[in-house]
């Protein structure tokens, strides 16, 4: 379909990417619950349960922008379905897993897959709804919507099934919805343009072996060990291959990143800000849960519902005011505002007290974060996408993706850092307090300093998202 044309089939496609989306982050949060039981059954060490993690999420924000110059090269629509049949496969693999190595494999597998499905997702997205902003803000509205429903989704079901399933479950739900996707999309979603060219392999392989060994260093690393030999080592060699990486691009004729794309508007600055908006958002919500838990004594299942009002207040200002505050006010006053605004409520959540009431303490600052979150997650979508050529929408897909990931990672390992600055005595709740306060007044900063480069740094009017000449 031409961008101006629009698809008659267009909101049944976005329900499809919705489901897709949804299913995606429904992996990152579904086995928390479920980790013990995982533990018991297959023998992993403290330690080594946290790869079950890190398996998807170094795998996942490593391929993301290979996966986004794939889906240009050979087609969205190819690449989401080759995507799924990965994502199931693996899916299939963990869930039948009798081993640790088995197990890994699987969540590896889930990984590549979702890194084909998330930029080539969003390639449809933008080729299904680019001829109309106010369609493309409304689409973008649910696609933020249906990320933030599979969030909590993942805790949701992920203690349901613990407790009345098993722990394989967790892993084999996405089979059936694999297949159904699988099986939909042939009906819904028509053919993909390509691009011309080759892949970039030496540039593949170099940004992903980048992203990969810095992901891996910032997940893996723990409080106190920032400056080992060994963390150290491996952040200057993710240096160095992306000084390479950027070297290489510059004299290739057909690079997997032209450097050109960064001169579109905004975009540069747009990634910088979605980077900022995860290392914000994900410390928010980890130690907001980590506080109910260890400070208000509430059980992982009772955690997991008191997040769903924040969850259920995000799709319904996504879905139902982003689009309207977008046409009103222009990305770019939705993102400072948004920024601000979780800023905000992260500085009220740095005063939460070690005897706090859900409703009085926490219910309101999680419904400000929500609140500053739908503001600001689409227009920060959009200013990192919308802008690029039809022929490297992909490739801009899977940027703003890759920073989104990369920003979370670091953004969480920073915080972890600062909150083990802060405890420094036994670790009870008062103890554990001060921790969770001192990442929240962090993440603050962190917030403060992207509205800040959103207010200095983002241009403004009709040709602020026009593609680079």
């Amino acid at each position: 379909m031409s961008i101006t044309t629009p698809d008659p089939r267009r909101w049944w496609a976005l329900s499809l990417l919705c489901a897709a989306q949804f299913i995606v982050i429904l992996d990152t949060s579904i086995i928390g619950i479920a980790l013990p039981a995982i533990q018991t059954h297959l023998g992993f060490s403290a330690e080594g349960l946290s790869w079950i993690f890190n398996a998807y999420v170094i795998v996942f924000g490593g391929l993301l922008l290979l996966g986004g110059r794939l889906s240009d090269l050979f087609g969205a629509r190819r690449l989401f379905m080759l995507g799924f049949a990965v994502l199931t496969v693996g899916s299939l693999v963990a869930g039948l897993a009798t081993s640790q190595e088995v197990l890994l494999s699987g969540r590896a597998l889930q990984g590549l897959g979702a890194a084909l499905i998330a930029p080539s997702a969003m390639t449809i997205l933008v080729g299904l709804f680019g001829h109309n902003g106010a369609e493309l803000g409304r689409a973008f509205a649910f696609w933020g919507a249906s990320a933030a429903a599979g969030g909590t989704a993942g805790v949701f079901f992920g203690g349901v099934i613990t407790q009345w399933m098993s722990w394989e479950w967790t892993f084999l739900i996405n089979v059936p919805f694999g297949l159904i996707v699988l099986a939909a999309s042939p009906a819904v979603l028509s053919k993909s343009a390509v691009s011309e060219g080759g892949v970039d392999w030496i540039g593949a392989v170099l940004i992903t072996a980048a992203l990969i060994l810095a992901v891996y260093a910032i997940v893996t690393t723990g409080p106190g060990q920032w400056t080992s030999t060994a963390t150290l080592a491996e952040l200057g060699g993710a240096a160095a291959l992306l000084v390479v990486f950027v070297l290489v691009q510059a004299a290739r004729t057909e690079p997997l990143l032209p450097l050109n794309i960064f001169r579109t508007p905004n975009l540069a600055v747009g990634n910088v800000l979605m980077a900022l908006l995860g290392a914000a958002w994900i410390p928010l919500w980890f130690y907001l849960n980590l506080y109910l838990q260890q400070t208000l004594g509430f059980s992982a299942w009772e955690g997991g519902l008191a997040l769903v009002p924040m969850t259920v207040a995000i799709m319904v200002l996504m879905v139902g005011f982003s689009a309207k505050f977008i046409a009103l006010l222009g990305p770019k006053t939705n993102l400072v505002l948004g920024l601000a605004v979780m800023a905000a409520a992260l500085v009220m959540l740095s005063r939460l007290p070690a005897h706090g009431d859900f409703l009085a303490d926490v219910l309101p600052a999680s419904l400000l974060a929500a609140f500053g979150m739908s503001l600001a997650y689409i227009p920060a979508t959009m200013v990192g996408v919308s802008g690029a050529r039809p022929e490297e929408t992909g490739l801009a897909s899977g940027l703003i993706n890759t920073t989104y990931q990369v920003g979370s990672a670091v953004g969480l390992a920073a915080m972890v850092a600062v909150a083990a600055a802060y405890q420094s005595g036994p670790a009870d709740v008062a103890d554990l307090l001060s921790g969770f306060k001192a990442a929240f007044s962090g993440a603050a900063i962190v917030a403060a300093a992207g509205a800040a480069l959103a207010l200095a740094g983002l241009r403004s009017g009709k040709d602020a998202m026009a593609p680079a000449e």
